[in-house]
């Protein structure tokens, strides 16, 4: 929802007395950015609260439930079915959390990230219509050493 004071002409946004605010591409770029900054900042507050060591599930049950206490709309183990031949196929992949239908949340509790699961966030984000993940290793002494952003064709 715009701001009272705000208004879309064409792709711009407007304020009233006519000043140019921001385009919408660059609204909805702001928009994402502030869903990643809050899903960042529950997750600190999670692992502050619970530290390495437990389960994958645990840290996913606990962030859903301080991501809905500030007020953010997620959706847990959604599925994400491939479009083949314009027929879509249920192949079994899950989204740990979609935040805000804009910000796929994959989380793990390993040793170390690897390769391999910055290639499984890429895919999710290359099969969806999201631009923007973030893959989070709870499994560290620090979160900011278990953190990466991956950005996928954000529309500029």
């Amino acid at each position: 929802l715009l701001h009272p004071t705000r208004y879309v002409l064409g792709s711009i946004l407007m304020s009233r007395s006519g000043s140019i605010l921001a385009s919408v591409e660059e609204n909805a770029e702001m928009r994402v950015n502030d869903v990643t900054q809050q899903v960042i900042a529950a997750a600190i507050d999670v692992h502050r609260e619970l530290g390495p060591g437990l389960l994958e599930s645990t840290y996913e049950a606990c962030l859903v439930f301080e991501l809905a206490e500030r007020g953010l709309r997620v959706e847990r183990q959604k599925a994400l079915p491939v479009t083949y031949k314009d027929v879509r196929i249920d192949c079994g992949y899950r989204i740990d959390l979609l935040v805000e239908g804009q910000v796929i949340v994959e989380l793990k509790a390993v040793q170390a990230l690897e390769p391999i699961h910055e290639a499984q966030l890429l895919s999710y984000l290359k099969l969806s219509d999201c631009h923007v993940g973030l893959l989070i290793n709870f499994n560290v002494k620090l979160l900011k050493a278990g953190l990466r952003r991956l950005v996928n064709g954000l529309p500029e």
